[in-house]
Formats: structure tokens, sequence, C-alpha cells
């Protein structure tokens, strides 16, 4: 008959814990050791052990067995418990339930009792359900191919990304100059040289551009004053036109920049660019068609 061979890992320890418990003083202990041979120091064992836990012990004792580890449980200079690759006798097996874990006398035995009388306490240890899954097997059917959930929206929330102008730096700049930022936080955001203005850059018309926050989330740079050439974007003269991260825009002789986080940049749609560059994108759904599908004309791009 084949046998199994465990898996041996070596494991290497050094670590101070402290368990915060309800009502009780805080329980204190270390793990140290090496080459797979562990140590476990507890100031108050009893609270690693309630009535509900005697199969998550198992379960632990058997996985460090699998593995090829032990683990010794100490208390003062008592050994209370050995879990893992331990050797057992019969009449320790038919104690504990499991081949895999050794009491250490009657002190061990003691505190196990101790533990499980306590009283309201079911269970002290995690449950076995907090532990990640392990991987699926056998690993084909992980590659089938299945029909794919369709995502239905990564909007941010309305305004968000820190949507921002920021004024390009003087062509002498001195040092320690810093770049004025100026947030787009306002459902329309004014630009010119009147003193009402959210933006004030003097030699523009009074009333020279607005940047507007509309219902899909976008910015839109409005020229609203000057002449056709007056406001620019990417060095292309625009009337309006829908902002992008890096978007450069001068307005008369002044250049200012557009920023807002990617994620929350709908020229990135869910989120960000899929594939590269070059990847094909799919439009994000239009929020007016996510909120009110209504409010949308038909035949209006989503």
């Amino acid at each position: 008959m084949p046998t199994t061979v465990p898996t041996r890992l070596d494991v290497a320890a050094d670590l101070e814990f402290t368990v915060d418990l309800p009502g009780r003083v805080p329980v204190r202990g270390n793990l140290r050791g090496a080459d797979g041979r562990l140590e476990l120091r507890v100031g108050d064992p009893s609270a690693f052990a309630g009535r509900g836990d005697s199969d998550s012990v198992r379960g632990f004792a058997a996985a460090l067995a699998a593995r090829g580890l032990v683990v010794r449980v100490v208390s003062g200079d008592a050994t209370l418990l050995t879990l893992g690759a331990a050797r057992t006798s019969w009449l320790q097996r038919r104690l504990t339930g499991s081949r895999h874990i050794a009491v250490g006398g009657a002190r061990g035995a003691w505190t196990g009792a101790r533990g499980r009388m306590r009283t309201g306490a079911e269970a002290v240890l995690p449950d076995q359900t907090l532990a990640p899954p392990s991987t699926l097997t056998p690993l084909a059917p992980t590659f089938l191919r299945r029909p794919r959930r369709p995502v239905t929206t990564t909007h941010d929330p309305g305004g968000g990304g820190n949507p921002r102008l920021i004024l390009a730096p003087r062509s002498d700049p001195w040092p320690g100059d810093r770049q004025p930022v100026y947030s787009l936080g306002r459902t329309v955001t004014t630009i010119g040289s009147a003193a009402e203005c959210d933006i004030r850059l003097p030699g523009l018309e009074p009333l020279h551009a607005e940047v507007r926050h509309d219902a899909d989330d976008e910015y839109v740079l409005v020229r609203t004053g000057g002449r056709e050439g007056d406001v620019r974007v990417n060095g292309e003269p625009v009337g309006q036109r829908i902002l992008r991260t890096a978007s450069r825009v001068q307005l008369g002789g002044w250049t200012v920049s557009f920023y807002r986080e990617e994620y929350a940049d709908h020229g990135r749609p869910y989120g960000g660019r899929i594939g590269g560059e070059l990847g094909h994108q799919r439009p994000q759904p239009s929020r007016r068609l996510l909120q009110d599908p209504a409010a949308v004309p038909q035949g209006e791009e989503s």
C-alpha cells in the first residue's frame, strides 16, 4: 500500500502578541522556533480553548502534521499540548480524538477541561470559515469559458476625483515658485478678469469662459466671451469641449491644464484603461440613463 509522506515546511518564527478579551485582562504570549519546531508560550492558556473549539484544534493539528510542523504549547514551565507531527499513544488518541495532539501531563488535561467549563465560552478560536478558500481542484474547469457578468457601472460619486485647473508655470520661474491650483467644486466655475469671477486672470474678457459640471458628471469648458480662437483646448479653437485629464487649455495669454483622477474621469471608462492605450474601450453608461432611463432622448449614446 502506498503511504502519504507529509509535505515538510521549514518555518521560523519570532513573534510576540497580545489578545484583548472583553471584560478580562489582555492575554500575552510569544511564538518562537525554527526548522518547523515552534513553541507557543501563553500567559493564560484557558483563553485559547472553549467548549466549541475541539474541532478547530483537531483540524489545526492535522494541518500542521500534513506539513511536518510541530507546535508545543507552553505555560510557565509546563508543556500543555503538542500539536502536529508528534508521537502520541493509543490512550492519548482516545482522550483527544486525534493522533496529532499530545497532552502534556495532568496540567495540560486540566487546562483543556478548565477552558471547556468556562461559562459562556462556546468558542474562542476563529471559525474555519475565515480561512481563505483552497485552490479549485481540478484546475481545468477554471479555464473554461463562461458567460461573463456584464459590468454595470463604476461611476465615482459626482464631483469625485478632485477636478482642478493648474496654471502653467511662467516662462521665467523663480526658485520656490508654486503653480496656482483652482478647484472645480462648483456647478459652474467662471473664468475672466471681472472681480466676481471664480478664477481671475488679468487680460481676459470680464467673463471669458466657464467650466460647467453637467448631469453626466463631466466638466465642460464653454467659451462665453472674446473672439473665436481666444479659447483653445490642446491647440484647437473650441466653443465647447469636455475636458479630460491633461487637457491643455489656452485662455488668451494664459495656459491652464485640467486634471482629474483617472478612476473618476470618464475618458477612462470602468475605472481605468484596459489593455493599454490601444485597447478597445466600451463606453460607460450615462449617469442620466442609470438614474432615469426616460431622461435620455432615444438614440443618444450611453
